[in-house]
């Protein structure tokens, strides 16, 4: 059996920026090991599989030792395999998922991701994650990862976590933030229950913080910049109980599994 898989720049508008994801159109689903055991030999932090039928795409994302519920960057990097190499083509991607439906389309050479919103609520930060910090946080939220909030891009920039003790967390991880000096905010992720240390840019972790810094900032639109080594900028949209994504991707592979 021969796999086609690419592997997508996303969130980046040139090659070695943004977050590499893998994506691997399928025509049936294969065993749930199998798809597991590509994306431990991809070793990206995120693998993207997909199934076309009719009007709909039925999408799953796989870190290299889980399904995840939701990832925005694998998200735009299947988009950008459909649209780019498959010949997609309808005007907007209506994908079937763990979290609903998510729907892509593309204006230019810009990807639009229509994704669900999580409003983060204050909470005490559980000592593990005062351990692993290392710093005081100006104040921590909760949705579907702990969102630590310091004082300014600067100190984002400088943290060394201590990720042994974020293991302990029962959150997907860590994201933290802060007012930018030329965005409207800025980010890093962690993840290390998931074996991803740090993520370069995090789609999914902007359906948190995006409602979080519209409400502080008492704005629609917004930009946001994620300082990882790899960095990527993308713009929120946000809007009722749904977050827009905007952004780039770029092909840095393409290539073929062989499963015997």
């Amino acid at each position: 059996m021969e796999i086609a898989i690419y592997q997508i720049d996303a969130f980046a508008s040139q090659v070695f920026s943004g977050n590499p994801a893998a994506v691997c159109p399928l025509a049936e689903w294969l065993e749930d090991g199998i798809l597991q055991s590509i994306a431990e030999a991809n070793n990206l932090s995120e693998t993207a599989f997909f199934v076309v039928k009719q009007n709909l795409v039925e999408l799953r994302w796989f870190t290299p030792n889980s399904e995840v519920d939701l990832c925005g960057h694998a998200t735009l990097a299947a988009a950008h395999v459909l649209f780019q190499h498959l010949n997609y083509s309808r005007p907007a991607i209506r994908f079937q998922t763990r979290s609903g439906e998510l729907v892509v389309e593309k204006t230019g050479d810009a990807y639009t991701l229509n994704f669900p919103a999580s409003m983060p609520t204050p909470v005490a930060p559980p000592p593990a994650l005062i351990e692993g910090l290392g710093v005081t946080p100006k104040a921590v939220y909760c949705a579907f990862d702990y969102i630590v909030e310091l004082e300014d891009e600067a100190s984002v920039k400088s943290l060394e976590p201590n990720l042994t003790a974020w293991k302990q967390l029962d959150k997907r991880g860590v994201v933290v933030t802060a007012p930018g000096l030329n965005v409207d905010f800025v980010s890093r992720c962690f993840f290390p229950r998931l074996d991803v240390d740090e993520d370069p840019v995090t789609g999914s972790a902007h359906c948190e913080i995006a409602p979080l810094w519209s409400k502080v900032l008492q704005k629609q639109t917004l930009q946001a910049k994620q300082c990882s080594k790899r960095g990527g900028k993308m713009t929120c949209i946000v809007e009722s109980e749904r977050v827009t994504l905007i952004g780039h991707a770029v092909d840095y592979m393409k290539g073929t599994i062989t499963l015997e």
